[in-house]
């Protein structure tokens, strides 16, 4: 199979009429089907009062059932399907639901618009269902600077990341990614329940993004027609970010539209104390937002204008 042609094709199905809401309400999705057996393995084995080593151990064991589960029926269907023009085409499909092309640039689009018209109220309902601060302390440029931060980062855990694995090891990979992202979100995070249990799937998530998401600030930079710029950026801020792989995209993001991101940031019981990236600029402003979501059809563009030369090589 042409791997990287089978993404192109699912690349192309998700951004024209990604996961249909009848079909989602009937059926759900994929990855609310891995969710769901992280959330039954979290329940039934995570007992945070174990010794840590024991449930670091769990933890591991639930990750690899999780990934072992996400990547089997994948494995059977990638080896009985033939590389025929039908046989690309079916594969496309089954992985087009694995991207987020579509919804994130509607989740983030439904903040923009608001925020645009001087809607703080919708900005900030909006705003909260793509970021896990508290939307009472966002003023315009606090919503627009965690929109443009969700973007971002999720424009490499969702979209290029699925796509890299998927044309390096075809339906399996892009599965088993999918698997080991969902996993880190649900149990990956260091709260008193989950920092020993999701400590594996924290550490494999990293790992598997790591490629990704030094690719997405490369694509953010030249989408943004400043690649020199978003470098040095990028190697002088991407660094101190509190996640190893999202500094890469949003440092890119914030030299392309010369505004800064990350910086302190509001949670319901807390502040966390983050440095800024492209601290130099001034905060973003809501038409920042509409102008990153400009930058990030034009990623898109590069993103499939790359697949198509791998699938012609």
């Amino acid at each position: 199979m042409n791997w990287p042609l089978v993404m192109l094709i699912a690349f192309a199905i998700e951004a024209a009429i990604g996961w249909p809401t009848r079909l989602h309400a009937q059926i759900g999705h994929p990855v609310t089907w891995i969710g769901g057996l992280v959330s039954r393995l979290d329940h039934a084995w995570n007992k945070p009062q174990l010794d840590p080593g024991r449930n670091r151990l769990a933890g591991t064991t639930a990750t690899v059932v999780t990934v072992l589960a996400a990547t089997l029926p994948p494995m059977i269907i990638a080896f009985l399907l033939h590389p025929t023009f039908w046989g690309h085409l079916l594969a496309g499909a089954l992985a087009a639901p694995l991207l987020a092309t579509r919804s994130l640039y509607t989740h983030v689009a439904a903040v923009a618009v608001p925020l645009e018209h001087g809607q703080i109220a919708d900005a900030r309902a909006a705003v909260s269902q793509i970021v896990g601060r508290d939307p009472a302390q966002l003023d315009q440029s606090g919503i627009a600077r965690a929109s443009l931060e969700s973007l971002a980062e999720n424009t490499s855990d969702g979209v290029i990341a699925p796509l890299f694995w998927g044309a390096l090891l075809g339906l399996p990979g892009i599965a088993a990614y999918k698997a080991i992202n969902t996993l880190d979100s649900m149990i990956g995070h260091r709260s008193p329940r989950h920092e020993h249990f999701g400590w594996f799937a924290a550490k494999l998530d990293d790992l598997v993004n790591w490629p990704a998401a030094r690719l997405t600030g490369v694509l953010i930079a030249l989408a943004g027609g400043r690649p020199a710029r978003c470098l040095r950026t990028m190697r002088a801020d991407a660094p101190h970010h509190r996640s190893p792989n999202a500094g890469w995209p949003e440092a890119a993001m914030a030299a392309s539209l010369d505004c800064r991101l990350s910086g302190p940031r509001f949670y319901q019981d807390r502040v966390a104390q983050e440095p800024w990236i492209n601290a130099s600029a001034p905060d973003p402003a809501p038409g920042d937002l509409l102008r990153g979501l400009g930058l990030y059809k034009r990623t898109m563009f590069l993103a499939g204008a790359l697949l198509c030369l791998l699938a012609a090589a």
